[in-house]
């Protein structure tokens, strides 16, 4: 312990403040060369450090931002220019969940009010005991970037757009030649117009998810919520999907509840009276949200080779919770985070296989986020997959008294039409 302590005490202190003196240069030099603003707040949410590439997109001199708190300086206000709910600003987030926040839809009110795109990402800073007591945000200027976006989200709904036409037309022409009644042709000239028919299909839908991809993307997708009771929406909708699951010999169940029980068509329990099942209200386009169960749905279908597709619903006083799960090959961990991003796909045999747009579940994101709603997914390779959608949950009362105004609304639109005329 002795001769530690000698040779612990052999290091020049001179030596040793030198070097923190360069490691704190360094720090310097990096802080002030980078163009991203890095924010640092510490426990009492007050900035405590601003370089100057956070002082050239807030607009705020450092020394001006230092020392007060970050709600006067990192004002966001979403694409739609409404404020951020001071519980959802990223620095509140990683305060309250302790985790990295990431957010890039967000745009900046400067100090002269100016909004700039930018891209945020917090990080909580934790003590001994992991307590957060503090945090460093790194800020980026997306406006480039973000302009860009848009001209491509541009032509692409452009020339969706266009070249849907076309294709209609080419698919029309190829059932007319592929009906007995308008023309005769040998069995592998059809063999051949089939298959030129099913490309053609295929083109289709990728015109239409780009379409549809773009309108997400730019605020543009239409929607007209109302009030939905998903209990009887989703056993309707699985009954009417089953079908295709049955043509791949795959089961296909709806289940109710936590417990995992599959509800029978007779809607009895064992003692032969009717069971009284839970309403789940949402607020949501229904056909948009068939699209987004479709869609998933189909997907569970296509990578599953045997067993059962399940779609089931649960919640509490707060979230409706439904979800999709499939029997299938699963998806690969590092994989999931990048699920719902636009044109990814898992790149293995079978999705080379069977194909599609990677645009789907881009799509189902942005729907379910028009609803305040989250979708997310479960999985291990060779243990299937369970995609999830969680919904802000109506009451009962909250549901009546939303059904009676639409009821109301529906009585006075011809009405107002007849005025109109």
């Amino acid at each position: 312990m002795n001769l530690f302590k000698r040779q612990k005490s052999n290091v020049p202190t001179s030596k040793l403040a030198s070097s923190l003196r360069d490691e704190k240069m360094r720090s310097e030099i990096i802080l002030k060369s980078i163009e991203d603003g890095v924010i640092l707040i510490d426990n009492q949410q007050i900035i405590q450090l601003f370089n100057p590439g956070a002082a050239n997109i807030t607009g705020w001199p450092s020394g001006e931002a230092q020392g007060i708190g970050y709600q006067a300086v990192v004002k966001l206000v979403d694409e739609k220019a409404q404020p951020y709910a001071p519980e959802k600003h990223p620095f509140a987030r990683a305060f309250s969940e302790g985790q990295i926040i990431r957010d890039n839809t967000a745009v900046l009110l400067s100090r002269n009010n100016k909004q700039l795109p930018v891209s945020i990402s917090v990080t909580p800073l934790f003590d001994a005991d992991k307590q957060v007591t503090g945090a460093v945000a790194i800020l980026r200027d997306e406006t480039q970037e973000r302009q860009e976006e848009k001209q491509r989200a541009e032509f692409i709904s452009t020339a969706s757009h266009e070249m849907r036409t076309p294709v209609a037309a080419i698919e029309g022409y190829l059932a007319l030649a592929m009906n007995d009644k308008v023309a005769t042709i040998d069995g592998r000239a059809r063999d051949y117009l089939e298959k030129a028919h099913a490309s053609t299909q295929h083109l289709g839908k990728l015109f239409q998810d780009l379409l549809t991809s773009a309108k997400a993307e730019d605020g543009r997708l239409t929607s007209h919520p109302v009030v939905v009771e998903i209990g009887a929406f989703l056993e309707q909708l699985t009954d009417s999907l089953r079908f295709a699951a049955e043509k791949k010999g795959l089961l296909t169940e709806f289940v109710l509840g936590a417990s995992q029980q599959t509800i029978d068509a007779s809607r009895k329990n064992e003692s032969g009276t009717k069971t009284v099942k839970p309403l789940y209200y949402v607020k949501a386009d229904p056909d948009r949200l068939r699209e987004v169960i479709t869609n998933i749905f189909d997907n569970a279908v296509k990578y599953t080779d045997s067993g059962k597709v399940t779609i089931g619903l649960t919640g509490d006083n707060q979230v409706v919770q439904f979800y999709v799960k499939d029997t299938g090959p699963g998806i690969p961990a590092e994989d999931i985070p990048h699920l719902f991003q636009k044109f990814y796909r898992v790149d293995n045999s079978t999705t080379r296989t069977i194909g599609g747009t990677g645009l789907g579940l881009f799509i189902s994101r942005k729907i379910i986020e028009l609803y305040q709603g989250r979708i997310w997914v479960e999985s291990a390779v060779n243990k299937g997959s369970t995609f999830f959608i969680n919904l802000p949950r109506l009451s009962t009362a909250d549901a009546s008294q939303l059904q009676a105004a639409e009821a109301q609304k529906a009585e006075l639109q011809p009405i107002t039409s007849l005025v109109g005329s």
